[in-house]
């Protein structure tokens, strides 16, 4: 523990990239305290050592994939995930990612013209997204939850009815709009998020996070396609049936 503490933040941002992120969510820019330890920033600014160092040695650049769990939950507890990942999106990742680009400051040459393009084109980007995840939860995931409703005892209604007549699973599926056309600008701006050896650590660890971000954007859209959207299928399946034979009886 004494050793990691005497050591400075830029070096260990140096030695594990994604190391900044669990810094920025104790508070610190890694950027503003290039040449302090990590000693003297817990001291500064009264931090908890020991917390600190805990998360910065959890840190790993894989995560362990939760596919197969979901694969075994049910629509409704698959959709409370993908909530709560699109809060992590909005709430986290993207904030971080935004005073990564704002505080850019003097870098290699090489990165100058980069720099203010992502300055103008990431609140775009930030904008759109809020607004895909917003759409989405405000349609496909408030289906779900009707068509589960309905399923588990909820009288039938006119309302369930015309809901399943103007909305169909499938054609959601089919139209839905998977994140990676929009990194796809940001890759082409930085070559693959590749960096030359004389790139500064500031763009280090963005080309870092970015890539991390797009990742799991794929991972996410990958488990609304493929655990999802068949789910959600069989409950919309399911809800005709018992639409169907509910008019049987009348």
């Amino acid at each position: 523990m004494d050793k990691i503490l005497k050591r400075t933040i830029t070096d260990l941002v140096s030695e594990n990239h994604i190391r900044a992120s669990v810094l920025y969510y104790f508070g610190v820019k890694f950027y503003d305290y290039k040449l302090e330890t990590l000693e003297e920033v817990c001291a500064e600014l009264g931090i908890d050592p020991d917390a600190l160092i805990s998360s910065l040695e959890l840190v790993m650049d894989e995560k362990a994939s939760t596919q197969k769990q979901l694969k075994a939950y049910p629509a409704e507890l698959v959709v409370e995930y993908l909530k709560h990942a699109h809060y992590l999106f909005i709430k986290k990742r993207l904030p971080y990612i935004g005073q990564l680009i704002d505080g850019i400051e003097e870098v290699n040459f090489r990165y100058k013209s980069l720099s203010a393009d992502l300055k103008s084109i990431f609140p775009m980007f930030v904008e759109d997204f809020i607004h895909h995840i917003h759409e989405e939860e405000d349609t496909m995931f408030a289906y779900v939850g009707r068509l589960n409703r309905f399923l588990n005892d909820e009288k039938p209604s006119s309302e369930t009815y015309y809901l399943m007549e103007a909305f169909s699973v499938q054609e959601f599926a089919m139209e839905h709009e998977v994140h990676e056309s929009e990194m796809e600008g940001f890759r082409k701006f930085t070559n693959n998020y590749q960096y030359c050896d004389e790139a500064d650590l500031h763009i280090k660890v963005l080309f870092t996070e970015l890539k991390r971000f797009e990742r799991d954007l794929l991972i996410h859209a990958k488990i609304e396609n493929e655990i999802l959207f068949p789910k959600a299928m069989q409950l919309e399946r399911l809800a005709k049936l018992k639409f169907y034979d509910l008019s049987k009886l009348n």
